[in-house]
């Protein structure tokens, strides 16, 4: 049976702002959606797959098939036909391998006048076969490790910030003539639960299913509009759980009180405490380890780790028994 690794993460405490270059008006706006009937900010998913993919860049000599360019604002490519992924079971770049790609070609048009199918002969009123439209092709591998959306731990309680650009700060403010540009920036003081998956069996080098778990372990900042604001998306407390279950089974499973602050996950420990998640596949790490709630998975056979990179370590040694 396949080897499965889940997690729930929770970020630490900060001030999330302009994570995106959507405006409303002259207000720079949070992603946002309803959650359990509340408005929660939110950070998607591919805004954590791109800070990790810069993560990745450095944890192979070969570096990571995508990277950024910031002189150019593009990413660059080191092998855009993806030829490692043929039949020959040729070398891969890292990132290809955990977070997968997709690559679409249009087809040519060959059929003379770019109609294709069937068309009118003019006589009968009948139709004669035509020939046949040319397909596209793709090249596509599916993510190996997937990552959901993150959600506020808090409901978004509409804070927005006033702000003036200095005369002359940018090229866009100097067009406004000598008097400051004011705008405004929506803010929320948060932390983000978010979670990921993925079999290790799957990728090409399955060792780098270890260095996914690190790397999500010591993970920076995500998102932001250029350096408006820097927000630790490092983990302050997770879950994780090394199974030959398929199901995660603890997606979302945090939940903050918002008088304390403290951490909850009643759902969770319900679920095993019925035995749907056993114990003794879970890790509980970070400050989450030290709550009473941590303490009731312990008797379920959880193991309680402080430490998010011992934790990591812990379930890569998990991973490879």
């Amino acid at each position: 049976m396949s080897i499965h690794v889940f997690g729930a993460v929770v970020t630490h405490h900060g001030t999330a702002a302009n994570n995106r270059a959507e405006t409303d008006g002259n207000i720079t706006t949070l992603q946002k959606l309803l959650w359990f009937g509340r408005v929660h900010s939110s950070v998607s998913a591919e805004a954590v797959r791109f800070a990790l993919r810069r993560r990745l860049a450095e944890a192979e000599e070969a570096g990571t098939n995508r990277k950024w360019d910031e002189s150019v604002g593009a990413n660059v490519w080191a092998d855009p036909t993806f030829a490692g992924w043929g039949g020959g079971g040729g070398a891969t770049y890292i990132d290809d391998d955990l977070l997968g790609f997709m690559s679409a070609e249009a087809a040519k048009d060959e059929a003379g006048d770019g109609s294709g199918g069937d068309k009118d002969d003019g006589d009968d009123g009948g139709k004669k076969k035509g020939p046949k439209k040319p397909k596209g092709t793709a090249k596509v591998r599916r993510a190996v490790l997937e990552i959901t959306r993150a959600i506020s731990l808090t409901p978004f309680g509409g804070d927005v910030t006033f702000n003036a650009a200095s005369p002359g700060a940018t090229p866009s403010a100097s067009k406004k003539g000598v008097n400051p540009v004011p705008y405004g920036t929506e803010v929320h003081a948060t932390r983000y639960q978010y979670g990921f998956a993925m079999t290790p069996g799957r990728l090409r080098v399955p060792a780098r299913a270890e260095t996914a778990v690190r790397e999500l372990c010591a993970l920076g900042e995500v998102a932001g509009n250029h350096g408006r604001f820097l927000y630790d998306f490092s983990p302050e407390s997770a879950i994780f759980r090394v199974t030959h279950d398929p199901a995660p089974r603890l997606l979302y499973a945090f939940r903050e009180d918002e008088r304390s602050r403290e951490l909850s996950a009643e759902d969770f420990i319900r679920r095993v405490a019925a035995g749907d998640v056993p114990g003794e596949e879970l890790i509980v790490a970070g400050g989450f380890a030290h709550t009473d709630a941590a303490k009731t998975l312990r008797e379920h056979g959880a193991t309680l780790e402080p430490g998010v990179r011992k934790a990591a370590e812990l379930v890569c040694e998990m991973m490879g028994a």
